[in-house]
Order: structure tokens, then sequence, then C-alpha cells
């Protein structure tokens, strides 16, 4: 979408003269707008309502009497991007099939998932990240049921020795505050010293 709004800017740029450009050139950004099946057929009747108002003018011919060119050519050019791409389906093919807006991985590919992924988890051990964009790559690649179900539920035998080992030695156990109020060394939350404390 990126570089086709980027060929219809190169061709009409951003301030065209005529009317036609400029609904044209706010046909092509409108296509940012478009997410779903309901918004895509919205756009192509607006491109078809802007071919019934100015199509006429892609069709117009000028001549010096020994040759002949498009007199419109720029706008010529910018319409024919977006038909022929409307044309053949390839306009809209990730409504169609569900895929990224974008041919750029960074920008709406898988990676960009798992980028987000770990953004919106700020934190995690490298350990966690690991699993964390393990557990992205499932759920893309298989359904969500199917994800949970690769989830263990069964106790192992390990499992079940450690946690009855824990119970025996328990009262001996310090206790061990997971959630807490106090500071601590790790958090970098104590007052600094020496240059990297100055005021």
């Amino acid at each position: 979408m990126f570089h086709v709004q980027m060929n219809v800017r190169r061709h009409r740029t951003l301030r065209p003269r005529t009317r036609a450009g400029r609904d044209l050139l706010k046909l092509s950004r409108a296509l940012s707008r478009v997410e779903d099946t309901d918004s895509a057929i919205a756009w192509q009747m607006g491109f078809h309502a802007w071919w019934t108002q100015h199509g006429h003018l892609t069709k117009q011919r000028s001549t010096d009497g020994w040759s002949k060119w498009w007199t419109h050519d720029k706008l010529r050019k910018a319409w024919l991007l977006l038909s022929r791409l409307s044309a053949n389906g390839h306009l809209f093919t990730f409504v169609t099939h569900g895929n990224a807006r974008t041919t750029s991985p960074l920008e709406g590919g898988i990676n960009n998932g798992i980028r987000t992924t770990l953004r919106n988890h700020r934190g995690m051990s490298e350990a966690h990240m690991k699993r964390a964009a393990e557990w992205f790559l499932y759920t893309r690649e298989l359904t969500i049921e199917h994800a949970y179900a690769l989830i263990p539920t069964t106790l192992t035998t390990a499992t079940l020795e450690s946690s009855a080992a824990l119970d025996e030695t328990d009262d001996l156990a310090p206790l061990v505050a997971f959630h807490d109020t106090t500071l601590s060394a790790e958090e970098g939350l104590w007052s600094r010293s020496g240059w990297a404390g100055r005021p």
C-alpha cells in the first residue's frame, strides 16, 4: 500500500492543480483506511465515482499536427496504476487472504508481531522472551485451541517429589516475599554517589 501511494504521489505530486488530480490523490490516501471487505468495497465505489466524473480526461489526446500525446499523461498514469491493481485483484489481497497490508516484514509481517509482543511485555528475562516469541509463533501457525493443548496439564514424578520435599521443609525454609513494597538493589533504586549521582 505504501508503494502504491508513493507511485500515485509521484505522478500527481503533493499538490495537483486539477480537481481530478486532487480527488485521485485523496483516493490513494484513503487506501490507508481500508481494513476489511466493507471499506474495500466503499473505496472501489469511490474510485468508480471518480471515473464517472473525470474518466473522460484520461482519454483526451493532444496533437501538434505531426505527433499525438495524452493531454493529461500524469493523471492517466496514476489512474491506470490504481485501475489495473484493482481489476487484477491485487490491490486488496490482504483483505481477501488475511495477510499483512505491507510487504515489509518489519512493518506488518510476522517479525512485527514478535517485536510488538516483546515491547508490550518489557522486563522479561531472555529465556522468557524466547518463550513469548515461541508462543506468538505457535498461535500464528496453529489454532489457539491446538496451542493451548501444548501446555502440559499433568504433574510429572519429579515435580511431585520436589513439591513433597518442599512440604517437609516448609517450616525450615525462610519466607520469601514475591510481591513487596520494599526497595531492592536489582531494581536500581538505591541512591547513587559519585559522578553518576551528582545533582
